[in-house]
């Protein structure tokens, strides 16, 4: 048979943000929209093939979906394929998810037989990916191999170090000197504010003893004394001071 058409698409990670993007045992690839379109037909089907990346090269194609490499061989054939699709799934027309998740299958792993599995994949690898295109008689088309794709690694228990990090001396002392900056600023303020709050009080108790110091007390003046009249002064009535001459002697009785 003729080999399959080299289509010039290179599968991809999203290069966005993605929750779960990359994780220990799955990621995510770009859905090849509008790529087999003129390679493929209603009956064609679109597989995954997954390979360890240093084994990408020695991968043949099958020739029939009989001699699809299975998920279960993986760690001696270092190659599966999965992800089944139908050609008019990925059309131009077709409107799908933006992305597919290779590896999030947790329960196939235990099925048998040649049913292409989607299981988590057993390493951070790195792995490569490439679609082919499937037909009644063998492989018609299929894109470039991806770039490498290495996965998250877990983190052993035995290397986390459960004691509380340690900082240098030098940061104990900045962070030190810091503190006792601080502790004085706060005093000054405080000695600050207290000084101005005691200054407003004396303020306002000088000025209540000048106050009490101007008030008037009366009642240790003596009373006015009557004053005798001068000679020659006619009588009045008390208070009203000298009227007119009047002949000499006493004045008279009331």
């Amino acid at each position: 048979p003729a080999p399959p058409a080299l289509l010039p698409y290179v599968p991809r990670v999203p290069p966005a943000a993605l929750p779960g993007k990359l994780t220990a045992t799955t990621f995510a690839l770009e859905r090849p929209c509008c790529v087999f379109d003129r390679h493929a037909n209603a009956s064609d089907t679109v597989w995954l093939a997954v390979a360890f990346a240093n084994a990408s090269a020695a991968f043949r194609n099958p020739p029939s979906r009989a001699d699809v490499p299975p998920y279960e061989q993986l760690p001696t054939a270092h190659s599966y394929m999965t992800l089944e699709t139908a050609a008019a799934t990925y059309a131009c027309s077709a409107s799908s998810p933006a992305v597919l998740r290779v590896g999030g299958d947790t329960l196939c792993g235990g099925q048998g037989g040649r049913d292409p599995c989607n299981g988590p994949l057993p390493s951070p690898g790195p792995y490569r990916v490439k679609f082919l295109v499937m037909g009644c008689h063998g492989p018609k088309a299929e894109t470039r191999w991806s770039d490498p794709i290495l996965l998250r690694r877990a983190g052993s228990p035995s290397t986390i170090d459960p004691a509380p990090v340690r900082h240098g001396s030098d940061v104990v002392v900045i962070a030190s000197i810091l503190a006792s900056l601080g502790a004085v600023l706060a005093v000054a303020v405080l000695c600050a504010t207290g000084a101005e709050a005691w200054g407003s009080l004396c303020h306002q108790d000088s000025g209540t003893g000048a106050f009490a110091r101007r008030s008037y007390r009366t009642h240790h003046i003596p009373p006015a004394l009557p004053q005798p009249l001068p000679p020659g002064c006619r009588c009045s009535p008390p208070g009203l001071g000298c009227f007119a001459p009047r002949p000499p002697g006493p004045c008279p009785a009331k």
